[in-house]
């Protein structure tokens, strides 16, 4: 009995053996490192002089509808920047209703800018959380 089971272990440990030499290994070369996240370009800078006003998406503002936006409608000058800031913990963007603007993400603590030369309703929203929405209006 003690014979067999010592011929069954030598055989399976032979086969491992030999299976073994014949794989490859992960350790044999290291892995590629992975590729680095490219950080988020910062907003441009308005033109000095230039006007601004400030537009800021708060914590929560997923779900605040026509308030994620603070505030959600804003009255600016002919050739004001307006800059959005995300306060929130996930990320936004400001995407214009009609052709006119995409910010892209905008990830937690980003901001992005949009200079409004021409006057008009500007209504635009989050692509991520369509229920997000605002308004620009330019005079």
């Amino acid at each position: 009995m003690f014979s067999s089971r010592f011929a069954f272990a030598s055989v399976v440990f032979i086969f491992a053996i030999a299976c073994g030499a014949c794989s490859s290994s992960s350790y044999d070369s290291p892995a590629p490192a992975p590729s680095p996240i490219p950080a988020p370009s910062p907003a441009p800078a308005p033109a000095p002089g230039a006007a601004t006003a400030s537009v800021t998406i708060p914590t929560g503002a997923a779900v605040l509808g026509d308030r994620a936006y603070t505030p959600d409608d804003i009255n600016v000058a002919v050739g004001t920047t307006v800059i959005w800031m995300n306060t929130d913990s996930v990320s936004h963007t400001s995407t214009s209703n009609a052709s006119g603007w995409d910010s892209g993400t905008v990830v937690p603590g980003g901001r992005f800018s949009f200079a409004f030369s021409t006057a008009g309703t500007y209504r635009y929203h989050c692509a991520i959380h369509p229920g997000m929405i605002g308004t620009v209006v330019a005079q």
